[in-house]
């Protein structure tokens, strides 16, 4: 990747600046603008979020910031209250003072006298969705947004729920916030009063997890802050962006179709990262996108972004299965209209005989199969939304199957090219009231690897509604759709088709109650695939230049990390785990001399033929230090479940150098929902 250290415009930072918001009280932000932005004002870019940006996200922050400053624009990185320097305690995602505080601020930096009063939003993740969710308020300084890995809807796709399912994910993300929430500001920019405001985020944060796992369908929680709510709320160009190994792709295609402003949609390759630092590659030249997008919508210059096509994407060859890959061979294809009267839906039906017929029927429609799979069908499943930084994608496939209900085609004629959303249409019945689905669209190669294209899940009490399910009737067939997430994907001359049907997937997701036997209709089932008609195997049809970026932090590491995804076999106990180690290393930001330390591990469980032992547990454990001055924090949680209630066993204890100044524990029921 390139670095530049010579921009346009010579730029200056201002390391801690506070924004008055809501309450009385103050946010922090650190700022990087033209140096001459004083005379010659600018438009303001806005990234909100709660990752600190005194050391968690400096370093994307400084490569990315930087260059956009560079290139004429104050660029400012705020922490939500309760974060960071930020006053205030942080207790949940999105809540409206987070919203509201978020409004005051822009409103703040469109009033200095360094910016020129146009302001924008960006940001990956937490600071797309709030991007998003601001934009709905329609503040009147704020003329755009670029939201990237976020969601439209915060009970459909996000990291909680998928499908109606209860995610492994909101476990894990529940750790990495309750860590977070236990880090203390930084004494070298607030004083005296950083034991006092850490004190006080220690006893009033709480347990994220609980609050979560009380809201297990579609309610009022969830809509807050969903702007698929009412796209029309939002009056301003919007660029959506996200990645095939990201969680959240299937925002951009609904955010497109859906909102009536102008907009546009990239997705690549890429896990849950900004696509300048893409992984897997290629990465592209996302700054450069962005400073086309910013000078056209904040700048007023003509930068063809209402000619642009509506959406761009990686098109993915075939690859053999890999959790870590680094590369994915592929071209990049674009769409001027979303939907595109260039997706052709093809329908595959399944037959008793296992395959997969296109516009086929099964004479023996009456015959059903039955598909009940092990509790630990999902070991090899991957992450539901890849950081890319570890081997956290699915693998080979044949690992999973041997537990489900396969269907495939004979080896094609031809190539197939598909680009949007899959919909497996299942007819079936179930022996439990309580069940969930999970169907894998996978790559069978000539050699026998299989890697999985694209998945979907579906809480089958959720059938007909997310937010009023209803139990099954054992014994009644029911027809069901089962979306899976929008996907590129050739699959060459030669290979096979394979769909897989199974009623577990753990742990990506959490287990039903008890074990399940769905029996399937194949001449009532299919899988509908959006088979692109133009270009099939063709030649790229859009270009990106190679990344750019500021350069980042000066750094001095200690400690190396890894990260590692291990999967254990006691075959005496019968019990099987996958062990994720994510280990940061220890290292020191030069500059503020801050030395940082982090190591977490998570640990999901369960013994064979019992869905009463399941378990996840996730362990923090975060060290700052300077000089003499140290703090160390250990968050843990355990969440277990029966066939009624959900259980958690939470910890916490901070350290002042060797006095530990805070100890908490929890232990919570909660009952199950139709999960």
């Amino acid at each position: 990747m390139k670095t530049f250290s010579d921009f346009p415009r010579e730029i200056i930072e201002e390391e801690n600046v506070w924004i008055p918001v809501a309450d009385g009280l103050n946010l922090a932000a650190r700022i990087w603008r033209p140096k001459d932005s004083g005379d010659r004002p600018v438009p303001a870019i806005l990234e909100y979020i709660p990752y600190r940006k005194r050391f968690g996200s400096t370093e994307r922050d400084e490569i990315t910031h930087k260059y956009l400053a560079g290139h004429g624009y104050a660029c400012v990185r705020l922490d939500i209250r309760g974060s960071g320097e930020s006053e205030g305690v942080l207790t949940d995602e999105y809540l409206q003072s987070e919203l509201d505080d978020g409004v005051a601020a822009i409103h703040w930096l469109a009033g200095q006298d360094w910016c020129d009063g146009n302001v924008g939003m960006m940001g990956i993740s937490w600071g797309g969705f709030n991007g998003l969710m601001i934009a709905a308020m329609q503040p009147e300084p704020l003329k755009a947004i670029v939201t990237v890995c976020s969601s439209d809807d915060r009970y459909a796709d996000d990291i909680h729920h998928m499908g109606g399912t209860l995610l492994g994910d909101n476990l894990s993300w529940a750790g990495v916030m309750f860590s977070y929430n236990t880090m203390p500001p930084d004494p070298a920019l607030v004083g005296e009063r950083w034991r006092e405001m850490w004190l006080e985020r220690l006893e009033g944060s709480g347990l994220w997890l609980k609050t979560w796992l009380e809201h297990q369908r579609r309610d009022s929680y969830w809509r807050h802050g969903s702007v698929a709510e009412n796209y029309q709320d939002i009056k301003i160009p919007v660029f959506a962006v996200s990645g095939w190994a990201d969680g959240y792709t299937n925002t951009v295609f609904r955010l497109i179709e859906n909102l009536d402003v102008p907009r546009k949609g990239l997705v690549g390759p890429w896990g849950h990262t900004y696509p300048h630092i893409g992984k897997p590659g290629p990465a592209i030249d996302f700054l450069g996108e962005l400073l086309d997008w910013w000078d056209h919508w904040l700048k007023g210059e003509d930068r063809g972004m209402e000619r642009e096509n509506r959406l761009c994407a990686y098109m993915q060859d075939s690859a053999p299965p890999n959790p870590q890959y680094d590369f994915r061979k592929g071209r990049w294809v674009v769409e001027k209209n979303w939907p595109s009267p260039d997706i052709e839906r093809r329908a595959f039906t399944f037959t008793t005989g296992r395959g997969l017929i296109e516009n086929g029927e099964d004479e023996t429609a009456q015959i059903g199969m039955d598909v009940q799979s092990p509790v630990t069908l999902g070991l090899f499943a991957g992450k539901w939304c890849s950081y890319a930084n570890g081997p956290d994608l699915a693998g080979d496939q044949r690992s999973e199957d041997g537990g489900g209900l396969i269907f495939q085609t004979e080896p094609l004629e031809e190539d197939i090219e598909i680009l949007g959303q899959p919909v497996a249409e299942l007819e079936l019945e179930s022996d439990r009231p309580i069940a969930m689905v999970a169907v894998r669209l996978s790559d069978f190669l000539p050699d026998h690897q299989i890697t999985r294209v694209t998945y979907g899940l579906l809480n089958l009490t959720h059938r007909d509604s997310r937010q009023h399910p209803e139990p099954l009737e054992p014994g009644r067939r029911y027809r069901v759709e089962v979306p899976l997430n929008h996907i590129a994907q050739r699959f060459p001359k030669g290979h096979r088709i394979r769909v897989s049907v199974s009623t577990v997937y753990w742990p990506l997701a959490w287990t039903p109650p008890q074990s399940t036997k769905l029996t399937v209709y194949s001449a009532r089932s299919r899988i509908v695939l959006p088979c692109r008609t133009k270009n099939v195997g063709g030649a790229p049809e859009a270009e990106f230049d190679p990344p750019v970026c500021a350069p980042g932090p000066a750094k001095t590491v200690y400690e190396p990390g890894e990260h590692r995804w291990l999967v254990h076999r006691d075959l005496a106990d019968q019990r099987s785990e996958l062990q994720v180690i994510d280990d940061r290393g220890l290292m020191r930001f030069d500059d503020i001399d801050l030395t940082v330390g982090t190591h977490a591990e998570e640990n999901y469980s369960a013994r064979t033929g019992d869905f009463t032992s399941v378990k996840g547990t996730t362990q923090w454990v975060r060290t700052l230090e300077r000089g003499d001055w140290s703090v160390k924090t250990r968050t843990y949680t355990c969440l277990t479940s029966d066939e009624d209630n959900f259980y958690i066993r939470a910890e916490l204890d901070a350290y002042e150098g060797e006095t530990r100044v805070c100890c908490l524990s929890w232990n919570e029921t909660i009952p199950r929902d139709h999960i």
